[in-house]
C-alpha cells in the first residue's frame, strides 16, 4: 500500500514509500496499531500546521498550543504510560512511543521534540516518582493539562553530567532544600508547569521536581534557532528556590542514574525522529526524481541518483530496525539498552541530515528557499534540512554515541 501526503502550502501530492520499502517483522501488533493511529492524527493535526511552525519566529508565534492541545485530546500523550495515571497501559510502551515520534517527525520535528521532552524525558523521569507526585504531576501531564520540561544541560555542562561538571546545586536546609543555578537549552520551559532539574547535592547528583511558579524560578526569552522553531528553548535561572523533600524525585544522590536512564530513552526517541525526517525527505526526493525532467529524461534516470536512492533506502531499513530493537529491549525491562540506543540515535540523526542535504540538491533552487516569491510555493526539504541538524547535537552529541559504542567493543579500561 502506498499512501500520499500533501503539503498544505501547495506542494503536489507525494507518495509515501514506507509500506513499499519497509516490511515490519519486528513490531508487535500493538505497536503497528499505534503507528497507524498516530499517522492518522499527524496527517490531520500536524501536517496542516507544519509549514507555519517551521517558518515562524519562536518569540512571536511561540508554542504550538493548538497542535499540542489537539494531540492531547486525541490521546497521544497516553501512549507511554500506565493505567494508574490514565495512560494506555500498553505492553510495549517504549516501542509504541518511538513509532509515534517517527510519525510526528515526518511532518514536524518541532512537534516531535515537544512530544519527546514532554513524555519521554519529563514524563519518563516521573516514573521514578512516588504515588503522590505521580498523581500531582504525571496524571495531568498525560492528559495534556500541563506541560513538562527536563533540565540537565548548563552553560558549562551538557554531555558531561558528572558531579564536578554540574554547577546547579541544592543545599540541605532545616526544612528542605535551597536550589541555585542556571540551566540552558531547556525545551518547553517557557510554557512548562514543572521542570525536572538535575542538581549537585554534596558530591552526588539529585533530581528535583521544580514548579515553574515557585519563587526564584525565572525562565528566559526563547532562543532563536535555525531549525525546530516550534520547539521553544530557553535558559532557566534558579535563585534561592526553596524546595521540600516532597519535591525530590527518587532518592537523594540517585539523580545521575535517573538522568542517564531517561536520556537513553530519549536517544531512542531522537533516533526515531531522525528516521521520520529521513523518510519524509526520501519521499519528496524520490517523487521529484521521478517527475522532474532535464535534458529530455527524468532526473531519476541518472545512475548517480539511482545509486543514492538505493543507498538511502537500505540505510532507512537499518535505522528504523535499530531504533525498534532498542525500544523493544527497553520494554523487556532493560533500562540501558546499549549499544542499540546509541546506534539508533547515531544512525537515524545522521541519515536525516544526509538525505535532507541531497534532497535540497535534487530540488535545486526550490530546495534552498522557504517560499518562492513568484507564486508562494513552499519547500518541505529546506525545512527538513534546517530541522535535522539538531538531532546530531542534542541529548548526547553523536560523538558521544560513538564513544558509547566503542566502549562496548573495547571496554571501559581502554576507552575510559
Amino acid at each position: 500500500m502506498t499512501t500520499s501526503t500533501k503539503h498544505p502550502a501547495g506542494d503536489t501530492a507525494v507518495p509515501r514509500l514506507f509500506h513499499r520499502m519497509y516490511h515490519d517483522r519486528i513490531s508487535p501488533q500493538e505497536v503497528l496499531s499505534v503507528r497507524e493511529r498516530v499517522r492518522a492524527m499527524a496527517d490531520e493535526i500536524v501536517a496542516p500546521a507544519a509549514h507555519a511552525i517551521a517558518t515562524g519566529d519562536e518569540r512571536v508565534e511561540g508554542f504550538p498550543r493548538e497542535v499540542f492541545d489537539a494531540l492531547a485530546q486525541r490521546g497521544l500523550f497516553r501512549i507511554p504510560f500506565g493505567s494508574d495515571v490514565a495512560g494506555d497501559n500498553l505492553s510495549y510502551p517504549a516501542a509504541a512511543t518511538a513509532v509515534a515520534v517517527e510519525e510526528i517527525a515526518y511532518h514536524s520535528n518541532s512537534v516531535a521534540a515537544v512530544f519527546d521532552v514532554h513524555c519521554i524525558l519529563a514524563g519518563n523521569a516521573l516514573k521514578h516518582a512516588n504515588d503522590k507526585q505521580r498523581q500531582q504531576w504525571l496524571r495531568p501531564l498525560v492528559a495534556g493539562e500541563i506541560i513538562g520540561a527536563f533540565a540537565t544541560s548548563e552553560p558549562g555542562a551538557s554531555s558531561d553530567l558528572t558531579p564536578n561538571a554540574v554547577q546547579t546545586h541544592a543545599e540541605r536546609t532545616g526544612d528542605g532544600w535551597l536550589l541555585n543555578g542556571t540551566k540552558r537549552w531547556i525545551t518547553n520551559s517557557p510554557v512548562a508547569a514543572f521542570i525536572v532539574v538535575l542538581a549537585r547535592t554534596d558530591d552526588r547528583l539529585t533530581t528535583f521536581i521544580v514548579p515553574t511558579n515557585a519563587p526564584g524560578v525565572s525562565v528566559g526569552v526563547p532562543d532563536r534557532k535555525i531549525g525546530n522553531r516550534g520547539q521553544l528553548t530557553a535558559d532557566v535561572t534558579l535563585s534561592d528556590v526553596r524546595l521540600t523533600d516532597d519535591d525530590v524525585l527518587g532518592q537523594p544522590g540517585e539523580g545521575l542514574k535517573i538522568a542517564l536512564q531517561t536520556l537513553t530513552y530519549g536517544r531512542i526517541g531522537i533516533g526515531a525522529a531522525g528516521v521520520g525526517m529521513a523518510q519524509a525527505a526520501f519521499d519528496h526526493m524520490a517523487a521529484h526524481l521521478a517527475n522532474r525532467y532535464a535534458f529530455g529524461k527524468p532526473l531519476g534516470a541518472n545512475q548517480h541518483w539511482q545509486f543514492a536512492i538505493a543507498e538511502y533506502a537500505t540505510q532507512l531499513e537499518v535505522a528504523r530496525s535499530t531504533y525498534l530493537k532498542a525500544a523493544l529491549r527497553m520494554d523487556e525491562g532493560i533500562d540501558f539498552p546499549e549499544p542499540e540506543a546509541a546506534m539508533a540515535k547515531l544512525l537515524g540523526t545522521r541519515l536525516s541530515v544526509d538525505i535532507a542535504r541531497d534532497a535540497v540538491q535534487v530540488f535545486g533552487g526550490m530546495g534552498f528557499v522557504q517560499e518562492r516569491g513568484a507564486d508562494g510555493a513552499t519547500s518541505v526539504v529546506s525545512t527538513i534540512y534546517r530541522d535535522s541538524k539538531i538531532g546530531e547535537i542534542y541529548e548526547g552529541a553523536n560523538e558521544i554515541q560513538k564513544w558509547v559504542i566503542a566502549r562496548r567493543v573495547l571496554g571501559r579500561d581502554i576507552t575510559g
